[in-house]
């Protein structure tokens, strides 16, 4: 995986960061393909997406402020939805884009529907990966503990090995090489020479600061501090309307209920909703039945 060729770029945020993504040359005639990260995730995940489409399609892995080689914020306040919403609307000027086939995976699903809802036309289609507009406590409740705790290692099958420990339940049938891989993904070696994850650990400031201990894996409690969910975030989700929509569920999923994601269905009955078996939070966009759905909304793309 991740052999595809890419070029690094970056664009600079309103406050003055330099932000990082990796630009996967494609075809010019068709929108690009803009993937956008969860909440400790960065342009290595998208490699499964790049693998399989790029070439024939011109795919963005954007890292968001914190994240990856995007510059840390000089404020973890501004760790919020709404500057990620800001940032990616500095990428579509800075990049010259148009319209985009975007990619969301959790907090960045949520940032695809903020910015939707502020311009839909930025939008050819759209993937939603494991998010919705109803987050369930138990999943907020597992991010809450991991996210943040600084955790290192020697080695990369230390690392591994931690990772299975904390996760086994989202991917219940890796093998050691299977978490390898995805260490290797969300972590990186450290100027110390060990082994961490690749993000601000600042990142987790925000649920911090919110007053009732509510944060969840898009943000906080409060509305503009967090993902909104404690808020109606459904008038969001149906900004979507009027393109083609492909929602993806992780069976074991603790984030995304089935009846979240069966109302998603009736709130947008054109949508394709697909499960994808044998995961958790979050499919990681490698899996056969993913890419063939994400394939059958590129053909009504293209």
């Amino acid at each position: 995986m991740g052999e595809a060729a890419y070029s690094d770029e970056s664009w600079q945020s309103a406050d003055g960061l330099t932000l990082h993504y990796r630009d996967y040359p494609g075809r010019d005639d068709r929108p690009p393909i803009l993937c956008i990260p969860g909440l400790t995730r960065n342009a290595r995940d998208f490699e499964p997406v790049a693998d399989a489409f790029a070439g024939e399609w011109r795919v963005i892995a954007c890292e968001l402020r914190g994240r990856g080689d995007s510059d840390y914020a000089r404020d973890s306040a501004s760790y919020t939805p709404a500057h990620y919403v800001e940032d990616i609307a500095a990428l579509f000027d800075a990049a010259g884009l148009d319209r985009v086939v975007a990619i969301g995976t959790s907090l960045g699903g949520l940032v695809t529907m903020m910015t939707a809802a502020g311009d839909p036309r930025r939008f050819a289609a759209v993937v939603l990966n494991d998010v919705g507009p109803h987050i369930e406590e138990d999943g907020l409740a597992r991010i809450r503990d991991q996210v943040g705790q600084g955790r290192s290692y020697p080695t990369w099958i230390h690392a591994a090995w931690s990772l299975k420990e904390a996760s086994d339940k989202t991917h219940p049938d890796y093998e050691i090489a299977d978490w390898l891989r995805l260490a290797k993904r969300l972590m990186c070696v450290g100027g110390n020479g060990r082994i961490a994850y690749d993000y601000d650990m600042k990142i987790a400031d925000p649920f911090a600061r919110d007053g009732d201990g509510d944060g969840d894996d898009e943000g906080g409690d409060r509305a503009a501090a967090a993902s909104g969910a404690a808020t109606d975030i459904w008038p969001v989700f149906r900004a979507l309307r009027g393109r083609p929509v492909l929602a993806l569920r992780g069976e074991l999923s603790d984030l995304v209920s089935p009846a979240t994601f069966r109302r998603m269905q009736e709130e947008m009955p054109d949508m394709d909703a697909v499960t994808v078996p044998r995961v958790g939070h979050a499919p990681t966009l490698e899996e056969p039945v993913a890419q063939d759905a994400i394939a059958r909304l590129l053909a009504r793309v293209a």
